[in-house]
């Protein structure tokens, strides 16, 4: 892998990642059935705070210094509101339409790197931004017998990921991997905790498997990401996070019986689209390439 270059190692590792949270959502749709969606919030957290002790516990002093605690902190909370509107929204629809409608995020990402960072935004990644939020009404339908607020949540779970993202790519000029990782799995942690004392209920012994599995499956998927976004350009390595699409399909098909009806599946081709048209000819172009901006503090 260190022979590709970064683009590439970058999209491998976006793909890595998104699996990862498919089989975690997935896992977090079962638990839904039996318990509350903040009390699922919390196992995903406490897992993954578990897994970052075991990994890091000679490191844990150095890698809590940080020159931006407050963005930490904000970053933090962006994932912590993303993962808890979409865990409330798989429980409540079918996985495939709210992974679909989520797919909205990388190209809310690309516009906020453009804003914010300073990366470039032309005329293929405005027409890919048209046409993923298109998309995404397709699925939700607005307005329609079928429509609910609903409908809703994934789409305000894709901003909030969005969010987070670009602050992890912004962070990751000045700041090691492991440093936000850490901040991410302290403060989702701390949260999740005070927040499920109202709702929660005692596990199964069966469910603490996957509890566990939860929270490393996440953990897992949370690094592969934080190391794409900080060696790609966003803009690079985004459109390829729609694969999640494909995979919540098959888990909704092969796990919980679920088929996306037909305007679920022309919204979510429609946003798959737009990312992949805006990769394809970004890359014909020779517009995608590596971030100029320099990463320090690994």
């Amino acid at each position: 892998m260190a022979r590709l270059t970064p683009v590439a190692q970058g999209i491998l590792l976006m793909l890595g990642a998104i699996f990862l949270f498919s089989a975690m959502d997935a896992t977090a749709k079962t638990l839904m059935a039996r318990y509350d969606p903040i009390q699922v919030v919390w196992a995903r957290y406490a897992g993954m705070m578990a897994v970052v002790v075991v990994a890091l516990a000679p490191r844990l002093g150095p890698l809590l210094r940080t020159r931006h605690i407050g963005l930490q902190l904000l970053r933090s909370a962006f994932l912590f509101a993303a993962t808890y509107t979409f865990f409330t929204a798989i429980s409540l629809m079918d996985i495939a339409a709210a992974t679909a409608v989520m797919q909205v995020h990388p190209m809310l990402l690309m516009l906020g790197a453009a804003v914010v960072l300073r990366e470039g935004l032309g005329p293929r990644r405005i027409l890919g931004i048209v046409a993923a939020l298109t998309g995404a009404l397709i699925v939700i339908r607005p307005g329609s017998d079928v429509f609910s607020p609903t409908a809703l949540l994934p789409l305000l779970a894709g901003l909030f990921y969005a969010s987070y993202a670009l602050a992890t790519r912004f962070l990751g000029r000045d700041e090691p991997i492991l440093t936000s990782f850490l901040y991410t799995a302290i403060i989702g942690t701390l949260a999740a905790s005070l927040l499920t004392v109202p709702v929660w209920q005692a596990p199964a012994s069966w469910d603490w498997g996957m509890f566990l599995a939860l929270g490393v499956v996440g953990a897992t998927g949370q690094f592969l990401l934080i190391r794409s976004l900080t060696i790609a350009e966003a803009g690079a390595v985004a459109p390829f996070s729609y694969a999640g699409v494909i995979f919540a399909t098959c888990w909704g098909y092969f796990a919980f019986d679920e088929l996306p009806d037909a305007l679920t599946l022309l919204g979510a081709l429609v946003i798959v689209g737009a990312g992949v048209y805006v990769w394809h000819r970004e890359t014909r172009a020779g517009a995608v390439t590596p971030t100029k901006a320099p990463v320090t503090g690994r």
